[in-house]
């Protein structure tokens, strides 16, 4: 009880004479009473806790303690409403940070899409003109008797076989280019799947190939063994951005060389490029929110952040090299579980 006398009461109250209490009774508490049985025991004398009719005494002088009761349950008040305020922050936040990753998924896709676009529409276009060709030779076949035989005959059938495959190898591509969208574009941002990392890089490319294709050569190192368990749309986000930042840092026709290794316990992927390399004054902020250094109106600045923030939510590690002239190489580690232990940072 001595430092809630002495501390918390003198500095609040201070020292007043007998004469201001002198048709009151004391209140007495001893000064080495700990303070949950001094509360005890001003709480048996006074049965309101909001109270200005007691002091307490120590060493003779009286020392006006009257609202201390109501002022500890104000803090007490004040304490459970920060704690309930901080949890529905924590709550609003979290679904902030849900939207942001959205928000820039979006953004990322957004930037595609005249390129996605462009690469449907050319094998829609000579899918379409195949299947109206293929549709007049069937009416030829079916016109005469003459054009049957001509048919078991001639190169008819040659041309058909010959637009059929180049209609199923067009109805392919859309399809890689689709199911590449569908793992992009889920919302169900925390359901975790086993899935290949070598998968996952060769959507991110299906997607940025419009970006990526006019601007580098894609090399691919691949490991056979690259499952581990994530979410995969959010790496995928990952690793569309790198990606994409990779072939956008090439000036002229460069290479971008893609890289996996897996080991027992976890998984790298090596991206590199022929770019023009960064400054450390760059480099050292790259995964800092809303750093950029593409001119307004081009980059939110948030790509790099968020991805940090992914490979830090499947308890990976996310690194970056760089010499300027030279081209950047950035290295992630993912486990292969996700486990409670961070990963070991011996990534290279």
């Amino acid at each position: 009880m001595r430092i809630f006398v002495q501390k918390f009461g003198r500095e609040v109250f201070g020292t007043r004479p007998v004469t201001d209490f002198i048709n009151r009774t004391p209140l007495l508490v001893e000064s080495n009473e700990d303070i949950e049985k001094a509360s005890r025991i001003i709480r048996e004398k006074i049965q309101h806790p909001i109270t200005e009719d007691f002091v307490i005494v120590e060493n003779g002088e009286y020392r006006g303690m009257g609202v201390v009761l109501s002022l500890l349950e104000l803090m007490e008040q004040r304490a459970s409403q920060r704690t309930r305020s901080l949890v529905t922050a924590n709550h609003q936040l979290k679904a902030s940070q849900t939207q942001l990753v959205q928000s820039e998924k979006m953004a990322s896709l957004g930037q595609m899409v005249a390129g996605i676009a462009h690469e449907m529409n050319t094998p829609l276009g000579y899918v379409s003109s195949n299947l109206e060709l293929i549709s007049d030779f069937s009416k030829q076949i079916q016109d005469s008797q003459a054009a049957a035989a001509e048919v078991q005959n001639a190169a008819l059938f040659k041309d058909m076989d010959s637009l059929l495959n180049d209609s199923v190898y067009g109805l392919r591509q859309m399809g890689e280019l689709i199911t590449g969208l569908r793992s992009f574009s889920r919302l169900d941002q925390s359901r975790q799947d086993e899935v290949s990392l070598n998968e996952c890089i060769d959507s991110a490319l299906t997607i940025a190939r419009n970006v990526v294709r006019p601007k580098a050569e894609v090399i691919k190192n691949y490991d056979s063994d690259t499952l581990l368990r994530c979410v995969p749309s959010q790496i995928n986000q990952v690793l569309l951005n790198l990606l994409t930042n990779a072939a956008q840092a090439i000036d002229h026709f460069g290479e971008i060389t893609i890289t996996t290794k897996g080991s027992e316990d976890y998984v790298d992927v090596y991206i590199r490029d022929t770019g023009k390399g960064m400054p450390e004054d760059v480099r050292s902020r790259i995964f800092d929110p809303f750093y950029t250094t593409k001119p307004v109106g081009e980059g939110t600045g948030l790509g790099l952040s968020i991805s940090w923030q992914i490979i830090r939510q499947h308890r990976g590690i996310i690194k970056v090299r760089s010499v300027e002239g030279k081209g950047t190489v950035f290295v992630i580690r993912l486990p292969r579980h996700q486990a409670n232990e961070q990963p070991e940072e011996t990534a290279a």
